[in-house]
């Protein structure tokens, strides 16, 4: 059959939305070089697509963390475990691929049509021994592989013991952001989860909108959070560090933002982050600061809250120690004066958002509404949010 393609068409799809077709003969020398040109440019895509997944900037606009997210560096035991299961399905289905591979041109370079030579070749209507070997072999290959699958499927999402001595945290997935609660402690906070090193970590997700899905590669594998459902998964840093994640399960707009990041911290460190997070914030007095906070108790108390203060709605981040926090918006933008003041002039023109759709009544938010402020009130807004330590 493939002796007696006479023409090769590719089309390319045209930026603008048109089309154009290239048209060549396979018969020909030139038709057969570039065959071969083209059949090089794929495999010179996919070799530099895998070569692009370990450049931390390739991560957006803002890199943020220590090493970009590579679930194949793992971090942790539960990572490990991934890790581990990956290589072996990779190298069973690589030597699955190299044997397939030789058998498929074996025949076709030994059984090729040839020029001047026919013969007729001897017809076979089964094979007895063959059809029971390529049943039972690849049963065995999916047994080899799924047995292994399911046990690190169960480790992962087994509820730890209290000998354990696990952290316990509840994941709340939003459009677009995260919301983390400590129960043990009492507190929330957003887009940035501490946890201590060489403890077990247990989450509980969900959602309060549509799915998404919890992702921190070098930690642990994915796991969705599902609208009026909980699901459970582990994760345990056992070296500190900044690790990157982001939701993993297409869910809108501002899917791509929708980031987070975990700070595994030694036991003392996480301690002291806990005290730090479980004091009120403290208001200003005086100055920008204190006309920063008139202006949130009219444009952003509707959404945001603050511990300790009249601002307790849940329709957005906790805003209580942002001053606190490396980023926001999702873990998209650094937290500095520069982001804060065009968050706050242009939300929109930074992250991809719909907040028409908000129904604050029906606990609703799409994302950070254009608030009209002034740059006075720019200034002060930053002013008072930098108090929030």
């Amino acid at each position: 059959m493939i002796g007696r393609v006479r023409r090769v068409v590719v089309s390319i799809a045209a930026s603008s939305g048109g089309s154009g077709a290239l048209v060549f003969d396979g018969t020909t020398k030139g038709g057969a070089r570039l065959r071969r040109a083209v059949l090089l440019v794929v495999i010179a895509a996919f070799a530099l697509a895998a070569c692009a997944g370990d450049d931390p900037t390739n991560l957006g606009r803002v890199v943020g963390g220590d090493v970009p997210q590579n679930s194949l560096n793992p971090a942790g035991p539960i990572a490990e475990k991934v890790d581990s299961l990956f290589w072996l399905v990779f190298w069973i289905a690589t030597v699955i691929f190299v044997l397939v591979s030789v058998v498929l041109l074996f025949g076709v370079l030994r059984f090729r049509e040839r020029k001047g030579k026919e013969r007729q070749v001897r017809q076979l209507h089964g094979n007895t021994k063959l059809e029971i070997a390529w049943t039972i072999v690849p049963a065995v290959i999916l047994a080899v592989v799924t047995v292994p699958t399911l046990s690190v499927l169960f480790d992962i999402r087994t509820a730890p013991t209290p000998e354990d001595n696990a952290l316990e945290i509840e994941v709340i997935g939003h459009q677009w952001w995260w919301e983390f609660r400590y129960p043990e402690y009492g507190f929330t906070t957003a887009n940035e989860m501490h946890i201590p090193i060489d403890r077990p970590v247990y989450l509980t997700l969900t959602s309060v909108d549509v799915i998404h899905s919890f992702w921190v590669p070098r930690l642990a594998g994915k796991r969705d959070a599902v609208p009026g459902r909980e699901t459970h998964i582990l994760l345990e840093a056992d070296e500190t560090g900044t690790y990157l994640g982001q939701c993993a399960e297409f869910c809108g707009l501002a899917h791509a933002d929708m980031r987070q990041r975990v700070f595994a911290q030694t036991p003392g460190e996480f301690e002291a982050w806990v005290q730090a997070q479980l004091q009120p914030a403290t208001l200003p007095t005086e100055g920008a600061a204190l006309a920063g906070w008139e202006t949130f108790q009219v444009q952003c108390s509707s959404c945001h809250a603050i511990a300790g203060t009249s601002a307790n709605a849940q329709l957005a981040p906790n805003l209580t120690h942002f001053a606190s926090r490396t980023a926001f918006a999702g873990a998209t933008l650094d937290n500095t004066q520069d982001h804060l003041r065009q968050w706050l002039r242009d939300p929109s023109s930074l992250k991809p958002m719909t907040p028409e759709r908000n129904d604050l009544a029906a606990g609703r938010v799409l994302g950070m509404p254009d608030l009209g402020l002034t740059e006075p009130q720019i200034e002060e807004l930053i002013a008072f949010l930098e108090t929030l330590e």
